[in-house]
């Protein structure tokens, strides 16, 4: 097992990450650099806003998702990859550690934030997960505006689907967003969305919606994940990540970095990345890929930003 720091503790804050893999050299320019640590920086602010004013950790996890859901720059909602068929699939989940209820969407594809949407299916109807036209229908019927698809087009995104067909390889530009957040009261949270895999076919579902595989949170623990979805489900890792720290007490570093720096990469190597925070605060990133965009913000409004292996 591969030594563990316990990381930073915080009383109360946010942790996030805009996506796990191997950062393009387009991507790594300075100016588009401080994009993206711009972006984490605004969506921490936002959820920190939240927390500040009294907000539960539920509300901050929604707040700073849509921020990244927002941007063309992550891969979640306006910024989402294009499947094989050159249309956009959306997926996500939110989950409420205080009570266990979670909420999660899959395959919309005219939904501005469907991590909104998935915090509807939980709060207002009887299921957990909902997909493709049904859910944009519960969408609708909730009130929540259609969007065309020329909203979801921007050219980087294309490019990728263009580059990536040619070369038929799985891509490794990975952007899912998520969020964690401890709020006052000491309740957990988490929420996870993404726009899925450049060139995905048959309508393929990863992870990200799937809870207990990249979502999961109660009492004790909150993860998100981002990265290869096939094998976080297969091990239901968010899940895992916390059982070790409910079951066993094992601390929050300890697991989560057992999990995705040694039971993952036997598996298979660049699977990703977790953010995870326990209901004292301790708070740890680990990724086994070349870079994961990943911050977080604490109590007094400090915030910190990091996109490769720096500050692990």
């Amino acid at each position: 097992m591969e030594t563990a720091p316990q990381g930073p503790r915080i009383e109360w804050g946010l942790v996030l990450h805009g996506g796990a893999g191997t950062i393009p050299k387009e991507d790594r320019t300075p100016e588009r650099e401080q994009a993206y640590r711009a972006g984490l920086a605004e969506a921490l602010r936002a959820g920190h806003q939240v927390l500040q004013d009294g907000g539960a950790s539920l509300d901050a996890v929604a707040a700073a998702l849509v921020v990244l859901e927002d941007s063309p720059l992550f891969n979640a909602g306006k910024g989402a990859v294009f499947t094989a068929d050159g249309t956009n699939t959306l997926d996500a989940s939110i989950m409420d550690g205080a009570t266990l209820r979670a909420g999660a969407v899959a395959g919309v594809t005219d939904v501005k934030n469907p991590i909104l949407l998935a915090r509807l299916v939980m709060e207002q109807s009887p299921h957990v997960m909902l997909s493709g036209a049904g859910a944009e229908r519960f969408a609708r019927e909730q009130g929540m505006p259609s969007m065309p698809r020329e909203y979801f087009f921007t050219e980087r995104r294309w490019k990728e689907l263009q580059e990536v067909q040619a070369e038929e390889r799985r891509d490794e530009k990975a952007g899912t967003v998520g969020a964690v957040a401890l709020d006052r009261a000491g309740r957990l949270a988490a929420g996870t969305s993404t726009g899925g895999m450049t060139n995905k076919k048959w309508g393929r579902i990863g992870d990200s919606p799937v809870i207990g595989a990249g979502t999961y949170a109660n009492a004790r623990c909150a993860v998100s994940g981002t990265g290869w979805g096939e094998y976080y489900i297969r091990n239901a890792v968010a899940y895992d990540i916390c059982a070790r720290v409910e079951y066993a007490g094992v601390p929050i570093a300890t697991a989560a970095t057992d999990v995705v720096m040694t039971k993952l990469p036997r598996q298979q190597k660049d699977t990703g990345g977790v953010i995870a925070m326990d209901g004292d605060g301790r708070l740890v990133t680990p990724f086994n890929t070349a870079g994961m965009y990943r911050g977080w913000i604490d109590h007094d409004g400090r915030i910190t930003v990091a996109t490769g292996r720096e500050d692990r």
